[in-house]
């Protein structure tokens, strides 16, 4: 039996703040900075779950969601 009959779907925990703040982003990415030390600290611990990317341009993290 393989790994995909088993698993229907996958779901990643989302916290009630990291859904708030998934809803806000969009898929442009946006510089890290703008956001509030506590939206960069959720942030932080979504790049951990896959669920934002981070990407550094020159001496700029920007971050956007995944789709």
């Amino acid at each position: 039996m393989k790994i995909n009959e088993l698993i229907q779907s996958f779901d990643i925990y989302k916290t009630n703040e990291e859904k708030k703040l998934l809803g806000k982003m969009d898929a442009n990415p946006l510089p890290l900075s703008s956001y509030t030390e506590r939206e960069q600290v959720i942030i932080d611990n979504m790049v951990k779950k896959s669920l934002v990317s981070k990407v550094r341009n020159k001496n700029l993290y920007l971050v956007m969601r995944n789709d």
